[in-house]
């Protein structure tokens, strides 16, 4: 069976190309496609998207390759610690790129003797304008550009004038090398794009030995050729870019001339994708930095608790089309809470704890009472819960005057403890200048363990709760979206992008209490804090001694919906 007779059938039009080319016989039936990240900023959920794309159609394809190629062409806004950070993500995704780890820069001499090759052909020159008269001649879409009146240049001046640039001789900004094609062109990326600049900058891998430093478009194009990419798989705002793309591989006479295809890029709503937006949040400080649990960098979500597996399974879900669109992170929430339901342990969290004491339980009483790990896994097994006559119950889970929806504790009311007993609540103890409840006292009885009732008397609610001297006392951190607009992404002024932040994108508990089985909790472990959400153990800040939570995803809850209709809700 042939390569092309045993493809998968085509999920979306760039699958469906890339069958077309196999059965064609195209490339001699290879595979190759490539991730080219800037090593500028870390990675984001957008990226995400173009990650699963082009490692999975190598995988799926008959033992395809996809290169990882960091596309390192300007030093300037480079950092070793934006490489690391990406090699990271890409890895912790689950995606692994073999001996295919390619570096743009390691192209330089090859692309310099490239650039020296279109010099030779006339179609390449030294323009020595400087970039405000050569952004003031370059036109607009309604009238043709003007060409320099360097286009003309001798071949030999230009020779000259261009390995002086590399040689170091000549300031920032002082000359460019362009491409020579057409200033006339409807397309304002044919109107003679520069190809090189003068930057006097320390490069994190080749050092100081390079004066000049290709643009994306030159670079980026002649460096998969290099490498034998096939298909160059690129988000829309590079279609425009395609013809320069061709035209530069075309009068190289490549014998590689890979096949750029553009899909729609990632948009999410409440969320920004560029990573110059990002870097300002960072650089501001209204973001605690790249791996904040509220920032859409891969890093921030894999701290706030989100999944490898998630994160793909999205990626997979919102599909790949040619319009762009708007994803609701509803969507990416609902694959986050899909398989942290699945996989994670349950354990009790009280976030605001209400004291309850039970007053016919033995004062020095303690028993400890078997809770599953997971209802639907057994493998995961059980844990002990320690139950004694002081515990906390949720603040939200009392109300001294309960309307009729509200299931949860009142006076005279009865309820379930989770795993426990039943407990009715028989008086309030208030502070006297204020009125606040400080204690709920309640009776318990002692016939209802394990939480049925053997007279068949039914109660409505179930409580979470931990034993008051044996629960672990957790910082816990509860993040929402970090923007209150839709579209955040349409601010092009900084100041309206940052006072559309959301000032309660973070709160901090400081006083909650947990469980005693999670005293060893390791870093990056992810519970369910039941009938609350997902959590995960923070990365960074927590330890054994200073418990930090980060929550992940809500649970979906009935009850907050009502409160918040009825104005119930308490913060």
């Amino acid at each position: 069976m042939s390569k092309a007779d045993s493809a998968p059938a085509p999920t979306n039009f760039i699958r469906q190309i890339i069958a077309e080319d196999l059965k064609a016989g195209k490339n001699n039936g290879r595979i190759v496609t490539r991730f080219p990240p800037e090593p500028n900023g870390y990675l984001h959920i957008g990226h995400a998207k173009s990650i699963c794309l082009n490692f999975g159609i190598a995988e799926e394809n008959y033992g395809g390759i996809c290169n990882f190629r960091f596309d390192d062409t300007n030093p300037v806004k480079e950092d070793v610690e934006y490489t690391e950070s990406i090699m990271s993500d890409v890895k912790w995704l689950g995606f692994n790129w073999g001996d295919r780890l390619m570096y743009a820069s390691d192209y330089f001499e090859q692309l310099y003797g490239f650039a020296v090759q279109l010099i030779k052909k006339g179609k390449a020159y030294v323009c020595s304008l400087d970039a405000e008269k050569t952004k003031a001649m370059r036109g607009t879409l309604q009238e043709s550009g003007t060409d320099s009146p360097f286009r003309d240049r001798p071949m030999e001046e230009n020779l000259n004038f261009f390995e002086r640039m590399r040689s170091g001789e000549f300031q920032d900004g002082a000359h460019v090398l362009r491409a020579k094609i057409d200033m006339s062109s409807p397309n304002l990326n044919m109107r003679d794009p520069v190809m090189y600049r003068i930057k006097h900058a320390h490069h994190h891998r080749t050092k100081d030995e390079w004066h000049i430093y290709p643009m994306y478009d030159f670079a980026h194009c002649l460096s998969d050729s290099i490498e034998g990419v096939t298909h160059s798989i690129c988000t829309l705002e590079y279609e425009d870019h395609r013809p320069l793309y061709d035209w530069f591989l075309d009068n190289l006479e490549l014998q590689s001339h890979p096949r750029q295809i553009e899909f729609a890029r990632l948009n999410l709503t409440f969320t920004i994708m560029s990573k110059r937006k990002l870097l300002k949040l960072v650089q501001s400080k209204a973001v605690a930095g790249w791996d904040d649990p509220r920032m859409p960098t891969i890093s921030g979500m894999k701290r706030r608790g989100y999944t490898p597996e998630a994160i793909r399974n999205f990626c997979e879900r919102i599909g790949v089309g040619k319009k762009e669109s708007r994803v609701d992170v509803a969507l990416l929430e609902f694959c986050v809470r899909e398989e942290l339901n699945r996989t994670t342990p349950r354990v009790m969290g009280v976030l605001r704890p209400l004291r309850v004491v039970i007053e016919n339980y033995p004062e020095d009483g303690v028993e400890y009472l078997d809770g599953p790990c997971h209802p639907e896994d057994a493998a995961m097994g059980s844990r002990k819960l320690p139950f004694s006559r002081v515990i906390y119950i949720e603040q939200d889970d009392f109300l001294e005057e309960p309307p009729k929806k509200f299931f949860r504790l009142g006076p005279g009311r009865e309820v379930r403890l989770r795993y426990a007993y039943y407990i009715k609540c028989v008086d309030l103890v208030k502070e006297s200048k204020t009125g606040k409840i400080i204690e709920v006292r309640c009776t318990y009885d002692p016939e209802t363990k394990g939480g049925s009732s053997p007279d068949g008397r039914k109660v409505k609610g179930t409580l979470h709760w931990v034993s008051a001297s044996h629960a672990l006392n957790a910082e816990v951190r509860l993040y929402d979206r970090l923007f209150t607009r839709e579209n955040p992404g349409n601010e092009k002024d900084e100041k309206n992008l940052m006072e559309s932040l959301n000032p309660d994108s973070m709160e901090i508990l400081k006083d909650s209490m947990v469980e005693p089985s999670l005293l060893d909790a390791p870093p990056e472990k992810k519970y369910q804090f039941e009938r609350i959400g997902y959590f995960c153990v923070d990365s960074k800040d927590s330890s054994k001694d200073s418990l930090v939570f980060n929550r992940t995803v809500t649970l979906r809850d009935t009850w907050a919906k009502v409160s918040r209709n009825l104005g119930l809700a308490q913060k």
